[in-house]
C-alpha cells in the first residue's frame, strides 16, 4: 500500500496549524484592541523610540531658522521612510511636504490649543541652580530670559531659549485614517514659533502608510525573531517525539508485513514503556505463536505424508501382484486403481517436499549456484521438446542458494507453465544481475490469472479453478512449494500478468 499522507507529516502539519491558529488569535486580539484606539502602542516600547527621535528633531528645528525646517524634516523623511510635518493647532502647516489634513487629525490638533506648560531644565550635577528654594520664581525672571532681540517691548508670556532647553515626555497620540489608510503620529512638541505673538504648542506629525512607521510605532523584527525562535524550539522538542513514534510504527509495519508473507522471525523493539511498546510486545507474541502454529502444521503434514508412504507402497506392491493374477476384464479395474494410487503417491511426495522445505529453512547452508547450468539441467528433464522452453541466462551468472531447492522451484515453475500455457508459445527462462542481486524469471504467453488472485496463488492448496481433477492440474501445492523453497534460500518470489497476455514469475536471490 502506498502511503499518501505519512504520520510524520500529519503530526508536523497539526503542529504548524496550531501555531497558525495561535497567530490568528493574537492578530484578532490586536485588531480588536485597535478598534479602541492606537494609543496603547505607546506603552509597548514605542514611546521611548518616539521620544528619542522627537528630541532630536525638535532640537534641530529650534536651532535652525524656519526657512531650513523643510531640509531638516527631509533628512528624517529619508532616514525613516515616513513623512514628518510641523503644524499649528489651528491646522496651519509650517514645514514638510504639503499635506491635506483629514478632519479627525484637525480635530486632534484643535484639542491641543492653549499655552503649553513649561518645565525648568534638569539640573546638571555640579551646577548651581538658578532657582531659589521654595516654589521658585517665574521663568521670565531668570537671568538671561527676556524679550526676543529686535522685537521691542517685553512679552512676559514669551520665553526665549526655553523650547531648546525643555525635555519630554511630550504628549503623543496615534490615529488611523481611511481612504487611503494612513497612520498619524501626533507629538505636542515645544517648537518655537517666531511668527506668533503668543506662544502656542506646535505639533510634530509623522505620516506612514504602514503600522510600523519606519519602526517608530511597531517594530516587526523582534516579533519575527521571537516567532521564529518559538517555531525552532518547538520543532526541536517535537521532532524527537514524532521520530520515536514513527520509528516504532515503521518497525511494526515491517514486522507485520513479514508475518503476512509467512516469515515469523521478525521482531519489534520492546524498549518503549507506553502504548506503542505494549503493541510491539503483542506483535512479537503474535509472531511467535503463529510461527509455532505454522511449524506445527508443516510438521504434521510431513509426519502424515511420511506415514502414508508405507501403506501406499504396500498398496502398489499388492496391485502389482493382483495385476499378474487378474484376467483381461479385471485388468482395467486394476489400472484405474493404480492411477489413483499413483496420484495419491504424487500428492504425498508434494506434501513431504512442502513440509521439509519449510522446516529446514534455518538449517540450509547457501552456496554459489551457476544458474545457466542449473536451468539447463531442469529444462532438459521437464521439457518434452527443445523448442518448448527458451533459456536466456548468462553463463557466468551465479546466485546464493541451495541447489536442490532452487532446482525444485524452477522445475515446478516450468512444469506449471507448460501445463497451462505450453500451447500458446515457448516458455522463457531468463536471469539478470540487478541491485546487488539476481532476478530469475519464468514467463509464458498463456491466459494469465485474475489480478485479484496474484497474491494467493502461492498459498497452499489454492487453485484458480475450483476443480481439483487431474485434467486441470494438481491440488494447488506446486507454487506453494516454489515459495517455500525460494524463501528457504533467503529469496523472494512474486507473480504478475504480462501484456498483452501471459504470466511471469520472478525469483529474487542474493548474488
Amino acid at each position: 500500500m502506498n502511503i499518501r499522507y505519512p504520520l510524520y507529516a500529519k503530526i508536523l502539519f497539526w503542529f504548524f496549524l496550531n501555531l497558525v491558529l495561535l497567530a490568528l488569535v493574537v492578530l484578532v486580539l490586536m485588531r480588536g484592541q485597535f478598534r479602541f484606539g492606537f494609543d496603547w502602542m505607546l506603552a509597548t516600547g514605542a514611546d521611548a523610540r518616539i521620544q528619542a527621535v522627537s528630541d532630536i528633531i525638535v532640537a534641530e528645528l529650534n536651532d535652525s531658522p524656519q526657512t531650513n525646517w523643510n531640509s531638516v524634516l527631509n533628512r528624517f523623511d529619508d532616514a525613516y521612510r515616513i513623512q514628518f510635518l510641523v503644524f499649528r493647532a489651528d491646522g496651519t502647516q509650517l514645514a514638510g511636504k504639503p499635506v491635506a489634513l483629514p478632519p479627525e487629525i484637525r480635530l486632534r490638533l484643535g484639542e491641543g490649543r492653549g499655552p503649553m506648560r513649561m518645565r525648568p531644565p534638569q539640573e546638571e550635577p555640579g551646577v548651581e541652580s538658578s532657582l531659589p528654594e521654595g516654589p521658585g520664581r517665574p521663568l521670565r525672571d531668570r537671568p538671561g530670559f527676556g524679550p526676543p532681540p529686535g522685537r521691542g517691548g517685553p512679552r512676559p508670556d514669551f520665553l526665549p531659549g526655553t523650547f531648546a532647553q525643555l525635555r519630554g515626555p511630550f504628549p503623543k497620540s496615534v490615529v488611523r485614517t481611511f481612504a487611503p489608510t494612513r497612520y498619524w503620529l501626533i507629538v505636542r512638541a515645544p517648537i518655537s514659533d517666531p511668527d506668533r505673538l503668543r506662544n502656542r504648542p506646535l505639533a510634530l506629525l509623522a505620516v506612514s502608510h504602514s503600522l510600523s512607521a519606519g519602526g517608530l510605532l511597531f517594530d516587526f523584527k523582534p516579533w519575527l525573531a521571537v516567532g521564529l525562535g518559538a517555531v525552532i524550539l518547538s520543532a526541536l522538542l517535537w521532532i524527537p517525539l514524532v521520530r520515536g513514534i514513527t520509528r516504532s510504527i515503521g518497525q511494526m509495519t515491517h514486522a507485520t508485513r513479514q508475518i503476512a508473507e509467512g516469515r515469523f522471525d521478525g521482531r519489534v523493539s520492546e524498549r518503549r514503556r507506553d502504548e506503542l511498546g505494549a503493541l510491539g510486545q503483542s506483535v512479537n507474541r503474535m509472531a511467535a505463536r503463529l510461527a509455532g502454529f505454522i511449524t506445527g502444521q508443516k510438521r504434521f503434514l510431513g509426519d502424515t505424508a511420511h506415514e502414508l508412504c508405507s501403506p501406499i507402497a504396500r498398496i502398489q506392491v499388492g496391485l502389482g501382484i493382483l495385476e499378474q493374477r487378474a484376467d483381461e476384464k479385471q485388468k482395467a479395474y486394476v489400472e484405474d486403481v493404480r492411477e489413483e494410487v499413483q496420484h495419491m503417491s504424487a500428492l504425498v511426495n508434494e506434501l513431504l517436499s512442502f513440509s521439509k522445505a519449510g522446516l529446514r529453512e534455518k538449517e540450509i547452508p547457501l552456496q554459489p549456484v551457476p544458474l545457466a547450468e542449473l536451468v539447463g539441467r531442469v529444462v532438459n528433464r521437464e521439457a518434452a521438446a527443445p523448442d518448448q522452453v527458451q533459456i536466456q541466462v548468462p553463463g557466468d551468472l551465479q546466485a546464493l542458494a541451495e541447489p536442490d531447492l532452487l532446482a525444485r522451484a524452477v522445475a515446478n515453475l516450468i512444469r506449471n507453465a507448460l501445463r497451462y500455457a505450453g500451447g500458446a508459445g515457448p516458455v522463457v527462462v531468463s536471469a539478470i544481475a540487478q541491485d546487488k542481486g539476481v532476478v530469475l524469471t519464468v514467463a509464458d504467453s498463456g491466459p494469465g490469472v485474475p489480478e485479484n488472485t496474484l497474491q494467493q496463488i502461492f498459498d497452499p492448496f489454492f487453485r484458480v479453478e475450483s476443480s481439483r481433477s487431474r485434467d486441470t492440474g494438481g491440488v494447488g501445492l506446486g507454487l506453494a512449494i516454489v515459495k517455500t523453497c525460494v524463501e528457504a534460500c533467503q529469496g523472494t518470489v512474486a507473480a504478475r500478468n504480462r501484456q498483452p497476455s501471459g504470466l511471469e514469475i520472478e525469483i529474487r536471490l542474493r548474488a
